[in-house]
């Protein structure tokens, strides 16, 4: 490793500061445009040792546990709290237009729909077990250290306040030293919490973690690998004006305040259409709330999620008939007939997108089409397969779901023009 002067001109994709040398460019986390820096360099990769210009567009990071490895720094759950706002607005809204234009799709983006700090629901926690209890924090990036976090100001209030009760939590689970993972949802009345461990429990351990549940007020549910170990109180969620009960460790938007902005979205454009199609439908984000104004058919794989879906549809008054089908839509995807019947069509899928499903889509008579996805790219190359399929792009909206981080949720809306 040598040590070299840098000036940084660029983001990368992830957040890296971005520096350009005769040898190619070099990759620095920690560092802003315009920053002049010493890093310690190995091929293209740099680590930060001293700023000895700082960039305008470089501030003081909020959180005592960002920055560069010491004792207490290194968290890996963000990579740009050192950027000013405009310039990390910019940079996030420039991943999605960099993105649509690599497949040659130029439209307009609207501006980045902003989130504020403390409004994480759900977070996902590492943990270890130590002689003095467990450790629990997050990743240090690109790498398996765990930093012991005291706050996190990303996550809502209610986590916060509850971090010393999800450690004793930890360590009640932390019975080998593998590490592990604590989903914790914050729900009502009490959170979720969903552990995923290598280790397996036996009835001692079982029995010490119950009683532990049972002493922390604010745990309503935990589960250890899928399996509910206690559920004082079946936690609750509102999609809409829905109550949904979501299974352990089901997949549920970051931000309430971000997904509202998503479903109004989406329910907007769909608005006109008598059946709609929910693709990927999870808990029923979406499902629920079309509900309110269509006919909706919803498709998952993920049994549990569906069967919460279905429960909280039958359960409430008011809504348009809401019919579910389990179905795995990466290996066996709608079919053109079976499009025929709707028009309109929402589909949220993992971040690989939905490129077989998205071919029927494209050659189906459906009228108005959301795309949500939480990966620009793979976002990118659906869009483009619905547009040459004849589709218009009315406007793509980035979502701050993710703060300060790499990751940015996007909703774009379409519809196939009258012939």
């Amino acid at each position: 490793m040598s040590a070299q002067k840098l000036d940084i001109t660029r983001l990368g994709g992830q957040g890296d500061g971005i520096a350009e040398t005769p040898q190619g460019q070099i990759f620095v986390p920690f560092t802003a445009p315009g920053d002049v820096i010493t890093a310690g360099v190995e091929k293209s990769r740099g680590t930060l040792m001293a700023v000895l210009e700082p960039s305008p567009r470089r501030v003081t990071p909020p959180c005592p546990h960002f920055g560069p490895d010491d004792d207490e720094a290194g968290c890996g759950g963000c990579a740009l709290q050192h950027v000013a706002a405009e310039t990390y607005q910019d940079w996030k809204r420039g991943l999605v237009v960099a993105a649509l234009e690599a497949r040659g799709i130029t439209t307009e983006v609207a501006p980045l729909v902003t989130c504020e700090p403390g409004t994480r629901r759900r977070v996902v926690f590492a943990a270890r077990r130590t002689d003095k209890g467990a450790i629990l924090g997050f990743n240090r990036a690109q790498s398996h250290h765990i930093v012991s976090v005291e706050t996190c100001i990303v996550a809502t209030g209610r986590i916060n306040q509850a971090l010393p009760a999800i450690r004793r939590l930890a360590t009640a689970v932390a019975v080998g030293k593998e590490p592990f993972r604590l989903s914790v949802l914050d729900a009502v009345p009490g959170f979720d919490i969903a552990v995923d461990a290598p280790f397996k429990l036996k009835e001692p351990d079982r029995l010490r973690i119950i009683t532990a549940v049972r002493a922390e007020p604010l745990a309503a549910r935990l589960s250890f690998n899928g399996e509910i170990l206690i559920e004082k109180q079946p936690p609750e969620l509102e999609f809409g004006s829905v109550t949904v009960n979501p299974p352990p460790g089901g997949f549920v938007q970051a931000s309430r305040a971000a997904e509202e902005v998503m479903g109004d979205l989406v329910t907007g454009h769909l608005k006109k259409s008598k059946r709609v199609l929910d693709l990927f439908s999870g808990s029923g984000t979406f499902a629920l709330r079309l509900a309110q104004q269509s006919h909706v058919h919803a498709v998952e794989a993920d049994g549990p999620s569906l069967a919460a879906l279905d429960k909280a549809a039958r359960r409430t008054q008011g809504l348009k008939p809401v019919s579910v089908e389990k179905r795995d839509l990466f290996r066996r995807p709608l079919m053109l007939a079976e499009l025929k019947a709707y028009q309109g069509l929402v589909f949220d899928p993992p971040r690989a997108g939905a490129e077989v499903q998205v071919a029927d889509i494209a050659r189906s008579t459906v009228k108005h089409i959301a795309a949500v996805s939480c990966n620009p790219t793979t976002l990118a190359r659906d869009l483009e397969i619905l547009i040459k399929g004849g589709y218009k792009l009315t406007s793509v909206t980035p979502i701050d779901q993710f703060l300060w981080s790499g990751h940015v949720e996007v909703v774009a809306l379409l519809e196939r023009p009258k012939r």
